[in-house]
């Protein structure tokens, strides 16, 4: 006979733990949690890691020192849902039942869709702050340089941060211009939208800071090839219709970045919705067919930028529906689009990003202008934000 559960939570990463944790809070009683991984990692840090500005030991846990106290650990992965059956399938075979079902699995990083990227990420001239075991290489490889060329990518489509992709070449810039090489080094930054971000206000701020460590910055453009052997990226103008191949002597490559295969199979996504994402409201954050479905983070099917900040405000969301939905009652709590990326511009000041779904600024303090460099904004994100992570958000306390 199958497992059953109140409220079953695909996904034990910030989203899993942190609604989990929020739903105890509010009285549910039987939760758990879907997660085969050992250990929680605390992915905002992998920039400054590949940066040189954190330690790899900062931004990880074991897993079961995250599982809040009381909450079901299946330690497993999730390979299928039946919406209908009210059931999800686990790699091991097994199958668990559900009242609620919530899906947050995070995305995959689908490094084969551009050829030659991962092996040349795992190459002595590659790395990616994407990954939590490369993001130290890459500062090995950028703090090493003192002459050359360094390229940074950023794929299109929906990525976990996409801001996060600018990060540690502002910081190896800044630490470049310390030791007085920065002038030896050619910085190439690999963008495929048609400015560095998207909100004007942060967008002139960033170009200040490109103009001033003399970066290359390639708009409408994305790497559509690498040669390892070479150290040739290739990269494509899609609005020139041209292609470029640039030689590097460390290339810092995001993935491009999908839901999981397995549920791209199964019937949550929209249909035609080729990038697999859950299909819910944009506000309620509930399924538009199954109605005991929700989804949140970088797998639903919403179109904020997917970051920490808005996943903070999505699991107040989710928890408040899913709650007054066992209830029968309206679901009065409504997700804003609100989204969040702090820019590591230099190795002690912060251009603070926050911006709703149509990348319009959306300040957590009204006319207060976070867009504006400043140091304050490194201490918050640096220092202040993994501690309110590990302690606070994880518990479903903020």
């Amino acid at each position: 006979m199958a497992a059953q559960h109140e409220v079953l939570i695909i996904g034990g990463g910030n989203a899993g733990i942190s609604l989990a944790a929020r739903l105890q809070r509010y009285g549910v009683k039987d939760v758990a949690v879907i997660e085969p991984r050992d250990h929680h990692l605390y992915q905002p840090l992998f920039s400054h890691i590949a940066g040189g500005r954190a330690e790899a030991r900062e931004a990880i846990r074991p897993q079961q020192s995250v599982i809040p106290p009381g909450v079901t650990w299946i330690r497993d992965a999730a390979a299928g849902v039946d919406a209908n059956a009210n059931t999800v399938t686990l790699e091991s075979g097994a199958t668990v039942a559900y009242g609620q079902l919530v899906v947050c699995p995070g995305l995959q990083y689908d490094w084969d869709a551009v050829p030659g990227l991962a092996e040349a990420v795992h190459s002595p001239y590659g790395g990616s702050h994407y990954e939590f075991d490369l993001a130290p290489k890459a500062w090995t490889l950028l703090s090493a340089m003192t002459s050359g060329t360094a390229v940074f990518t950023m794929p299109a489509g929906p990525i976990k941060c996409g801001g996060a992709a600018q990060k540690p070449m502002y910081l190896a810039c800044d630490y470049w211009r310390g030791q007085g090489v920065l002038d030896k080094i050619r910085v190439v930054m690999v963008q495929p939208y048609p400015t560095v971000f998207g909100v004007p206000e942060v967008d002139r701020e960033l170009d200040r800071k490109i103009a001033e460590y003399g970066i290359e910055l390639r708009t409408n453009s994305e790497l559509v090839a690498v040669s390892p052997s070479g150290r040739r990226a290739t990269v494509r103008d899609n609005a020139a219709h041209t292609t470029e191949d640039l030689t590097y002597d460390v290339l810092n490559a995001v993935p491009p970045q999908s839901a999981p295969d397995w549920l791209k199979a199964t019937d949550l996504p929209a249909a035609g919705d080729a990038g697999g994402f859950v299909e819910v409201d944009r506000q309620t954050l509930r399924h538009l067919r199954y109605p005991n479905v929700w989804s949140l983070g970088d797998a639903a099917g919403t179109t904020n930028s997917k970051s920490g900040g808005s996943l903070r405000k999505q699991t107040k969301v989710v928890a408040k529906n899913l709650v007054a939905a066992r209830k029968g009652k309206p679901l009065r709590a409504k997700y804003d689009g609100y989204s969040v990326c702090p820019f590591t511009v230099s190795r002690n000041t912060v251009v603070f990003a926050e911006f709703d779904d149509r990348y319009r600024p959306m300040p957590t303090i009204p006319r207060v202008p976070t867009w504006n460099e400043s140091k304050l904004s490194w201490v918050v994100d640096r220092d202040l934000f993994p501690k309110i992570y590990w302690n606070l958000i994880l518990k479903g306390r903020a």
